[in-house]
């Protein structure tokens, strides 16, 4: 437990530098960072570590390498514009416990920009908001790590406790980001991911499965349309009964711990289709992409069976499809849920840390989303803290992440580094 004197020297050091973090996080918001655009960010971020004095290790994810491991989640496209970052400080004479800070530059697509009110890669500041792309998912907290260590220098002290700063890609859509750095060694004692999540603690979350559907159809000419058969149009018979599927997960909700209280916790959405060719010919194809959520616990080999039965049933009652079935193709998060478990000493530091900036107890959330925190919980024994500031409409329109609360979180992390790591006089 930090006395009251350092912990006032740390919050005000976070103060003093907050004009700087907020337009640090501005940088890098207006650096687009969309799948296979993350490394001008990058660049931004590691020029930022190496600023700091942190040994910066660079590098490109090699799918061969982490293919074999737990957690890995397929993935179809190339990662050589992509690199993952980490810098490490390494504290000169070790004696606190060490610490993971980990965090995600990617960000998902904007969808169409006259849709924004203002333009997503210029971030604007405006009522005691940033918006903008990114700004709260995750790249506030994300940038918030570095800001939080330069509080604890300009406060006089450093850490006891080596730390490793994360700033990894594709967390969005596989998390092998994250599974790359278990993979090139990167341990501790605990690692906190300051994800936006509305200055609670994660509890739970949810897992994650996409695939892919593949339909055939039978193109003639649309004067004859009703001798074809239509893909687009038996892709849409296909939802029902994907949604039905869903709703038998949700009617599970009350057997699974953490679950109960939410009125919806597995999500199923149909997020891209495409197919045709030609307004006057009837489709012969047509391509859909599903989101749907499993449960802590939930085998995803089974899942991925019924998610196949499901489909293969509803195929049968279409003429054509029942001939020639959908493919099903697992592309992107093959995610498991994830319990905080056996985190107690890492939960009690937060929470004072959380207490001693807002003067209340620290919340937890289920989450009805998925985080990089499964990697370290699930398959390094790493005791994986989700928690971050307040953001509204992320992967929507008019995302934003409120600066108060960041400014606030920011201060707790600092507690909670400082708390954990160990200080000493620099």
């Amino acid at each position: 437990m930090l006395d009251q004197n350092l912990t006032r020297a740390l919050r005000d050091a976070v103060d003093a530098g907050f004009g700087d973090q907020t337009a640090f996080t501005a940088d890098i918001v207006r650096s687009p960072s969309v799948r296979g655009e993350e490394q001008p960010a990058q660049d931004l971020m590691a020029a930022a570590m190496r600023e700091r004095r942190l040994a910066v290790d660079a590098w490109r994810i090699d799918v061969d390498t982490i293919k074999t491991l737990p957690g890995f989640s397929p993935v179809a496209v190339s990662y050589d514009h992509a690199m993952t970052v980490v810098g490490a400080w390494r504290a000169p004479d070790p004696r606190g416990r060490s610490l993971i800070l980990n965090g995600h530059i990617d960000v998902v697509p904007t969808g169409p920009v006259d849709m924004w009110s203002t333009p997503p890669f210029e971030p604007k500041v405006a009522d005691g908001w940033m918006y903008g792309r990114g700004a709260g998912d995750m790249k506030a907290g994300l940038c918030s790590t570095l800001f939080a260590f330069d509080a604890i220098r300009r406060a006089g002290y450093r850490p006891t406790g080596d730390i490793y700063f994360q700033s990894v890609i594709e967390e969005e859509c596989t998390g092998n980001g994250a599974l790359a750095c278990l993979a090139r060694g990167y341990r501790a004692d605990a690692a906190l991911i300051p994800e936006p999540m509305r200055e609670r603690l994660l509890r739970a979350q949810v897992g994650v499965i996409w695939f892919q559907v593949k339909l055939r159809g039978f193109p003639v000419h649309a004067a004859y349309a009703t001798t074809g058969a239509n893909a687009i149009e038996s892709a849409y018979a296909l939802f029902p009964s994907l949604h039905a599927m869903a709703e038998r997960w949700n009617d599970r909700r009350h057997e699974v711990e953490h679950f109960g209280h939410l009125h919806h916790p597995i999500n199923l959405n149909v997020g891209k289709i495409a197919g045709g060719d030609w307004a006057s010919s009837v489709p012969a194809w047509c391509t859909f992409d599903v989101r749907v959520a499993t449960y802590p616990g939930q085998d995803l080999a089974e899942a991925r069976r019924e998610i196949e039965a499901t489909l293969r049933d509803a195929a049968r009652a279409i003429p054509f499809l029942a001939n020639s079935p959908p493919e099903i193709l697992w592309n992107g998060f093959q995610a498991e849920g994830y319990v905080l478990a056996g985190a107690e000493e890492a939960e009690a530091t937060l929470d004072a840390a959380h207490k001693a900036v807002f003067e209340a107890d620290l919340g937890r959330i289920t989450s009805t989303g998925t985080t990089d925190a499964r990697f370290f919980g699930l398959y390094a024994g790493i005791p994986g803290l989700v928690y971050g500031p307040q953001a509204e409409n992320i992967h929507g329109f008019d995302e934003r992440v409120n600066l108060e609360s960041l400014r606030r979180t920011t201060q707790a992390m600092t507690l909670f580094i400082a708390d954990w790591c160990g200080l000493e006089k620099a």
